[in-house]
């Protein structure tokens, strides 16, 4: 469990393998998703075994606006609650970082759609705090697609987010923590926006226009790329082989700015 900013329990699913080195010297990698009252339920990965297997310690933050702890989990992190879905991840990661198992420096943070503006949203409320972001069909321009009622889910995300064109306190609280709106000039970590051409959910025109302004406004460095699937729809190109080939480019990019290339266990570490 890691403790949110108002006290509130955050529930952590960890991965790791049995024989990981604890000297505080391994990558991680955050995960989460916090929208839709969706539970992040642990399930098996073949793919996930690769990261195990360089060194990872993989989380899943359990964070407000999910499902996880039945309804008021969900209600306190959606509408005029939403900021408790960000800042409870920043402070689970801040947990996962006092580990004895993770270097604080080698921090990386992945999650998709909705869990693509929580990265968006961490990115701007805690650059620092990452050395990578991995944001899948991510959800950054969300205030100005809810405000086009011609758009196909719009009406139904009033539900989730609230109605910014009928409720000005929606708007004003939105317009302060939607990742396009809050890019400011500071260094951000490497980043990957993926995205699909086909995505009729989440528009590629988003992740598109954010790539471009955190390459605009960044004072750091690192290198900011935008991936775009030209067949695929929001959940990618169909096919499981496929479905690996993205996952695998989630994964390399992760790793490479980790630089996880191998296990330390505990006999090898010392």
């Amino acid at each position: 469990m890691g403790h949110s900013a108002d006290g509130t329990l955050i529930p952590l699913s960890v991965l790791r393998r049995a024989d990981l080195a604890d000297d505080g010297a391994n990558p991680a990698l955050v995960y989460a998703y916090g929208s839709y009252e969706i539970s992040m339920d642990p399930g098996f990965s073949i793919a996930r075994l690769s990261l195990l297997d360089r060194g990872f310690v993989f989380v899943v933050a359990h964070i407000r606006g999910g499902g996880e702890m039945g309804r008021t989990w969900y209600e306190g992190g959606k509408k005029l609650n939403k900021k408790n879905t960000f800042t409870d991840f920043v402070d689970a990661t801040r947990h996962v970082a006092a580990s004895p198992f993770v270097d604080p420096s080698r921090i990386a943070a992945m999650g998709g759609s909705a869990g693509g503006l929580l990265m968006g949203a961490i990115t701007n409320l805690a650059p620092d705090l990452y050395r990578t972001v991995v944001a899948q069909v991510p959800f950054v321009d969300a205030l100005t697609t809810i405000l086009d009622p011609e758009l196909p889910l719009s009406a139904l995300e009033w539900e989730e987010w609230g109605n910014p064109i009928t409720d000005p306190a929606v708007y004003q609280y939105m317009k302060e923590y939607t990742p396009y709106e809050n890019i400011k000039a500071t260094r951000y970590p490497r980043i990957a926006a993926v995205t699909s051409f086909n995505d009729t959910r989440v528009l590629y025109v988003e992740p598109a226009k954010w790539v471009a302004k955190l390459r605009e406004t960044t004072t750091g460095s690192e290198p900011i790329v935008l991936k775009t699937e030209m067949d695929g729809g929001h959940g990618g190109a169909s096919g499981r082989y496929e479905r690996w080939k993205d996952v695998a480019w989630d994964y390399a990019f992760v790793a490479a700015a980790l630089g996880a290339e191998e296990l330390r266990t505990t006999s090898s570490a010392g």
